[in-house]
């Protein structure tokens, strides 16, 4: 029985007690009640505050009307016991069939177990990463990478038809930068002052050469822009490579300089212009960001004609939405604090909800810890740490994990000692040994001829408190996920999987899943083998949700 079930139980009791004149309220019934699992172990497997929260609309005092509704609970055949506690707060206590009743329902469902329609119809534009083509992916943008895929996949998975989005940035100053420091490597000079270091510039200035041998040779402006067309395309192709390595790829890559191209800008300025939102003060254009939040207006266009860096922002936001997308993510370094207020004054400008249609999300950075020493730089690189360092270090699994275990509002310091470790300190090792686990006792019981058999299996077998706390694991992950993808932290599922983790290792410590030397096969073997099944279905399934491999072997 999962939380969404007992739930569906006491609203059906509060309708009994509706339909007989013992609660009468001046609205409607509940259709869902918050059911929670309690801190303290022995009050209970569930807890609810309901009768608190209708006493007083019902006219009667707390506890009378837990008790009535405790007397309808316990003649439900899946409630051993309904206590009632303190000022009118009810303790459940789940029958072991009903309980156990839950492996079959995760086997049933198997790959969709956990799966919601919460945003069931929503398009969704996810942005994230969206790192200048001018260098390698650094540690900031990594974490992103991990963060935004995890968030994609729980979003999809709460029904949400999601786009995950790339923001091309092929326009501006540091573009520029790039190409000229390019071009300065193949002509053997030093970097502008200004420009970028680290050996992928001389790599990709001799993939430039190598391509145009001409280039070099150019006049200035020429060679310049011959570096930047082709030193931009190079680049971006071992980003897009290298996120993909990573398990992440995007459905749109959208260039920043279509949007100038295009007269996108000047359909947003239009449209803003239509809705009165825009005046005109010392020779430029200005929009009034201020009247939603924003501290001060925004210049849009500039007194000399130029558009500041505002209008691509306005064009790409009225873009996305004029694609059809009802909720646009976009997912933000730390040093992006200050341009929350005026996105979010911009989205209410067109007249959108901000937090709805537009949302941001800031990360925080990420330190690299070896030896107890900061990780500061990349021998590639020169400058940042980089994805391939990474990687490098401790593997896809173990980065994308820890990147996605953490809330964004913090920020993290990652061990890599710790993180490469096969011990169970290692978080992803601790979870994926759990699955390697499961996996092989299933593979241990086919051989003993024990095979997984939903047909005979009695769900009252399943009876001990460490069945039943692993039981009530599973049965909360629809409620973490849903959860997780509601306040867009994927860490919730990595912090669940722990726990589970933890409940499985303390049933197999205690629990005898294999008969042993001559013993026949029981209907205890065969329910908990039912049981193991069920626990390997739900770590697959949230390793899956972090874009982490589920191993049989380890």
């Amino acid at each position: 029985m999962t939380p969404e079930q007992l739930s569906d139980v006491i609203v059906s009791a509060l309708a009994r007690l509706a339909d007989d004149g013992r609660l009468t309220l001046p609205e409607a019934l509940p259709t869902q009640v918050l059911v929670e699992r309690p801190k303290v172990k022995e009050h209970g497997d569930y807890a609810t505050n309901i009768a608190l929260q209708l006493a007083k609309k019902a006219g009667r005092p707390p506890r009378d009307l837990a008790t009535d509704l405790a007397a309808e609970l316990v003649a439900h055949e899946g409630i051993d016991a309904a206590e009632v506690a303190g000022p009118g707060f009810l303790n459940l206590r789940v029958a072991a069939g009903a309980q156990g009743a839950l492996a079959l329902d995760v086997l049933a469902a198997g790959a969709d177990y956990g799966r919601g329609d919460v945003y069931a119809g929503q398009k969704v534009n996810l942005e994230f990463v969206s790192a200048n083509p001018t260098g390698p992916i650094h540690i900031g943008g990594v974490r992103w990478a991990a963060v935004g895929d995890s968030l994609g996949r729980l979003l999809e998975f709460v029904g949400a038809d999601v786009t995950r989005e790339y923001y091309f940035n092929d326009h501006g100053a540091q573009i520029d930068r790039f190409a000229r420091s390019l071009l300065a490597s193949a002509r053997g000079q030093e970097a502008p002052e200004d420009g970028y270091g680290g050996q992928y510039i001389h790599d990709i200035a001799a993939e430039v050469v190598a391509k145009r041998p001409d280039a070099a040779g150019l006049g200035d402006d020429e060679a310049v822009e011959a570096f930047r067309a082709e030193g931009v395309e190079l680049m971006f192709a071992e980003i897009k490579s290298s996120l993909h390595d990573f398990g992440v790829d995007f459905d749109v890559y959208f260039h920043e300089n279509d949007l100038h191209a295009s007269g996108a800008v000047d359909r947003a300025i239009a449209k803003l212009d239509e809705l009165g939102k825009m005046y005109e003060k010392d020779g430029a254009r200005w929009l009034r960001t201020s009247d939603y939040g924003d501290d001060k207006d925004r210049v849009v266009i500039k007194s000399d004609g130029d558009p500041a860096y505002i209008s691509g922002d306005l064009a790409y936001y009225l873009d996305k939405r004029g694609r059809g997308f009802d909720r646009c993510l976009i997912m933000l370094g730390a040093d992006h604090h200050g341009y929350k207020s005026r996105m979010m004054a911009m989205c209410a400008a067109f007249g959108d909800e901000p937090g709805v249609n537009l949302e941001l999300l800031i990360g925080q950075m990420v330190n690299l810890l070896r030896d107890g020493q900061p990780l500061r730089m990349s021998k590639r690189a020169g400058t940042v740490v980089t994805l391939e360092d990474l990687v490098d270090a401790i593997g896809v699994d173990a980065s994308r994990y820890a990147l996605a275990r953490y809330s964004t509002d913090s920020n993290i310091d990652l061990d890599l000692d710790l993180w490469a470790s096969a011990s169970s300190d290692n978080p992803v090792y601790y979870v994926q040994y759990a699955h390697a686990r499961l996996s092989s006792i299933l593979r241990n019981a086919a051989d003993l001829g024990a095979e997984v058999d939903t047909d005979s299996f009695d769900p009252a077998l399943l009876a001990t408190p460490q069945e039943g706390d692993l039981l009530r694991a599973l049965a909360e992950f629809p409620r973490v996920v849903a959860r997780a993808a509601e306040l867009r932290e994927p860490h919730r599922v990595a912090r669940y999987l722990e726990d589970t983790a933890s409940a499985f290792h303390k049933f197999y410590d205690v629990c005898r899943v294999l008969p042993q030397g001559d013993e026949d096969v029981t209907d205890t073997h065969r329910a908990r083998l039912v049981l193991i099944a069920a626990t390997r279905q739900v770590f697959a399934n949230g390793l899956g949700l972090l874009g982490v491999s589920a191993p049989e072997r380890m």
